[in-house]
């Protein structure tokens, strides 16, 4: 204890101030700390002041800083699909279309088949009056009767003749000039045979068949009008047009662009004015292999089924093409484009900087166009970029209701 009392004793005389304390009175103790708290107080709600006021000019410059920049809408390109469709006119055909010209000449004397008549192979169309031919028949005829009768005269008398020069009863050149004189008459014979079978050729066209099966599709000569021959040298004129629609054929011109990808096997889809919402099924057949000059266009034939006879051979017609696509493409919308010196190309969001991307275009949507490179997976396209807008310039990226509408229906 007299040891403890002294250590006290030294540290109030080193420290007087906790010898003024410990003097102080309680009630004097106690409203001292409450100063001190109340300091204490005060000093903090100074001190968070001061923080808040630094943070809230942090924030505000921030934002400013922000708002200074460009703000942009963006759009993720679409990819393409596998395959695309492209829509192209064509013309339905006949598979199977012949004129029916005279082969003699003469006057129309019947007709037994009109436009829309349904005919078969080997029916009767028309018959000719053919009066010359007729005339000439007859006469060739009777040529070829008297060629005969002369051809057998030459011939027993050559045999006499031969008989006869075994026993040098006459001379042998009496023999040949027998034998020269049936030869003669042979070949004329032969010729008036010839010319008779001509005639009667030429008569056996008096009557007009259907070469195949089909209808008539027109009809250029009535009752009485002249006729010429095919083969003349007047103006030829096609007394009936026959084809078949059972099966129809329809050309069209495929792009260059498309021309490696229109391949035989692709199938079409075809609609017609006349038939509203309906879809005619067909298949392309081949290809002429071969780039136009003129319209730099590839001709592909389509083969199309119709036994029931509803299209119609001369129809205007819209050919739906699926053909594959040659590379992965992505479609954007048209207002993403930029057109400069450089060429066409895009801005593309990387790091929150916008970056102009050169691409190559593909085939025109409308709303939409096909870019075949220059775009990556995942990339962001900025819509309706500012003309102001340079590569590696910091934007900041808005997405309005409006805008994210825009660019999904495009």
């Amino acid at each position: 204890m007299p040891m403890e009392s002294a250590t006290q004793n030294n540290a109030l005389h080193q420290y007087p101030e906790f010898l003024d304390v410990a003097n102080t009175p309680p009630r004097s103790r106690r409203n001292w700390i409450v100063a001190c708290a109340i300091l204490l107080v005060f000093a903090g709600i100074f001190a968070y002041g001061i923080i808040s006021r630094l943070r809230n000019a942090a924030t505000v410059r921030a934002e400013t800083t922000q708002m200074s920049l460009p703000a942009v809408s963006v759009v993720t390109p679409e990819r393409s699909a596998p395959l695309q469709e492209i829509m192209l006119p064509g013309n339905v055909q006949p598979y199977t279309s012949a004129p029916i010209y005279a082969r003699t000449s003469g006057y129309l004397k019947s007709w037994y088949a009109d436009i829309g008549a349904h005919v078969k192979k080997g029916q009767l169309l028309a018959v000719i009056e053919t009066p010359e031919v007729d005339q000439q028949l007859q006469q060739s005829r009777s040529n070829l009767a008297t060629s005969q009768v002369n051809l057998k005269l030459s011939e027993i008398t050559k045999n006499r003749y031969q008989g006869l020069l075994a026993t040098h009863a006459v001379a042998q050149q009496d023999v040949d000039n027998a034998v020269g004189t049936y030869n003669a008459n042979k070949s004329i014979a032969d010729a008036n045979q010839a010319n008779v079978k001509q005639l009667e050729t030429l008569q056996s066209f008096e009557k007009v068949f259907a070469p195949f099966d089909g209808i008539i599709t027109a009809r250029n000569t009535d009752v009485g009008q002249l006729i010429s021959a095919g083969n003349s040298g007047s103006v030829k004129s096609d007394l009936f047009h026959i084809s078949q629609p059972g099966k129809l054929r329809v050309y069209v011109n495929v792009p260059e662009q498309y021309s490696r990808a229109a391949t035989p096997g692709l199938t079409a889809e075809l609609t017609l004015a006349e038939f509203p919402g309906r879809q005619f099924h067909g298949k392309l057949v081949r290809t002429s292999e071969s780039i136009n000059y003129a319209t730099r266009t590839l001709i592909a034939e389509i083969e199309v089924n119709n036994p029931s006879g509803e299209l119609l051979s001369g129809a205007y017609t819209e050919v739906h093409l699926k053909i594959p696509r040659q590379a992965s493409s992505y479609l954007v919308p048209v207002s993403a484009l930029i057109f400069r010196s450089q060429g066409l190309q895009v801005a593309v969001v990387q790091n929150g900087a916008a970056v102009l991307t050169p691409v190559t275009p593909g085939h025109d949507f409308g709303e939409k166009i096909e870019i075949v490179s220059g775009l990556q997976v995942g990339d962001t396209v900025v819509l309706n970029p500012p003309d102001s807008l340079v590569s590696g310039q910091k934007v900041r990226v808005v997405q309005p209701a409006a805008t994210a509408a825009t660019g999904g229906a495009s």
